[in-house]
């Protein structure tokens, strides 16, 4: 059984992307499952500091097949300029294919993504403006553009870029007041982009199923995080995919058979991007002091959109959701190192609704808002942890700290990273 699935435990931006990286150095396959170009994977690698998008973590080794799965939406433009770069900085070193079921993110989707949310005024979900609602809508409605249309007959595929064009100018112009787009420019643009990227399509379900029957090793790499899931999040402030366990087996047709760990990878405490409910943020100092100052690239402002992150303190009652839907089998506890300084730090191990405690998480919104967390406190530690390998050289309370995490959620933490360079990567 050699999958090992990397899922998000969190609202996203738990540091996925450097866990991924770790690990892919074992890996022959690593296929992102879903998502688009609203992820933003941070990797450094010595002196260069990589923002995947798009494009798996493991892009960074040799031979590493990088798949971008059926369930992705991709946007064909930034995908290019992805590629570019890592060739540029000479990071391109693995293969890339492109499943050929993912759908292509076009400029409508843009166009649209921003449009209905600013129709939306105060009540606007915080969507990253980036197509990925849109192009899932058309995904559901059968309308879509899929990778595999791009290995059409040039003129086959500009023909149907143009009728998809005229046919969203109608909705842009006549439901909100928007410019058309020009057909023709836009048809011209994207069938070169399509004949650029046609040589990496390919069938990701057979690819990966002949890497397992070879022995490979395959690591499945998620986007955003559990409580963000279309149907498990905290619906209507979710993304448009699944972002489970469940989902990533689906999207990329793996039998659950196959898998032998699932990494919930959270946070030592909790961010949230955009609206929604979020229990334990706070707001003054101790949020100010979490989020950093942008200065670094361990800061808590968004990979992708450069939005400042809300924080706020541990959600054990949240991870112990997610690790119950997504079928965890350990956790990954990432930046323990920001918590250093703190004389206290805060977990939270249940809700008051009213006069009710509850224990179990609700992904309702409605409910989510209204209640108040009933929080444990821990003591803390001054040490900087940069530069600690070994879990049994951390402070003693830091090693507590990891331990009530795992009591609470009975679940292993079996990485911890203290830091945002690859060594800086604890293994139990």
């Amino acid at each position: 059984m050699p999958v090992t699935a990397i899922v998000g435990a969190q609202w996203g931006d738990e540091g996925k992307g450097k866990v991924t990286d770790y690990l892919a150095a074992s890996s022959q396959v690593v296929a992102r499952y879903q998502g688009g170009d609203n992820a933003g994977h941070t990797v450094v690698c010595g002196d260069k500091v990589l923002r995947l998008h798009q494009i798996p973590s493991g892009i960074l080794y040799p031979g590493c097949l990088c798949v971008l799965g059926g369930g992705m939406v991709v946007n064909p433009r930034s995908l290019i300029q992805e590629i570019e770069e890592l060739r540029s900085l000479g990071a391109f070193r693995g293969k890339v294919l492109l499943s050929g079921r993912a759908h292509l993110i076009m400029p409508y989707h843009i166009m649209l993504d921003g449009a209905v949310e600013a129709k939306r005024g105060d009540a606007m979900i915080g969507t990253t403006r980036r197509g990925i609602g849109p192009a899932y809508q058309d995904r559901a409605a059968r309308t879509g553009l899929r990778a595999y249309d791009m290995t059409l007959p040039p003129e086959q595929f500009r023909a149907r870029v143009e009728q998809a064009v005229r046919e969203k100018n109608v909705l842009l112009e006549r439901v909100y007041g928007q410019q058309p787009l020009d057909a023709e420019a836009v048809a011209a643009e994207y069938t070169g982009l399509a004949a650029q990227l046609a040589p990496f399509v390919g069938d990701d379900s057979l690819a990966i199923a002949e890497a397992l029957s070879a022995g490979a090793q395959v690591l499945l790499e998620g986007a955003q995080g559990v409580l963000l899931d279309i149907d498990h999040g905290t619906y209507p402030f979710v993304t448009s995919s699944s972002t489970t366990l469940g989902g990533a087996l689906g999207s990329l047709g793996i039998s659950y058979k196959e898998v032998q760990r699932v990494i919930g990878v959270m946070k030592a405490y909790q961010t949230r991007v955009g609206a929604g409910p979020f229990p334990t943020e706070q707001k003054g100092e101790v949020g100010e002091r979490l989020r950093g100052t942008g200065q670094n690239i361990w800061d808590e402002f968004g990979t992708t959109t450069r939005r400042p992150r809300r924080c706020g303190w541990l959600d054990l009652v949240s991870i112990r959701y997610t690790a119950r839907v997504s079928a965890f089998t350990e956790l990954a506890v990432t930046k323990l190192d920001v918590l250093s300084g703190f004389e206290r730090v805060r977990v939270c191990i249940a809700y008051r609704l009213g006069e009710k405690e509850l224990r179990s998480f609700t992904p309702q919104s409605d409910v989510l808002q209204q209640v108040s967390p009933v929080y444990e406190e821990l003591p803390g530690w001054q040490e900087p942890l940069g530069g600690i390998r070994r879990f049994e050289d951390l402070p003693g309370n830091a090693r507590a700290y990891i331990r009530f995490i795992e009591e609470a959620t009975g679940l292993p933490v079996s990485i911890i990273t203290v830091g945002p360079e690859r060594e800086q990567t604890i293994l139990r």
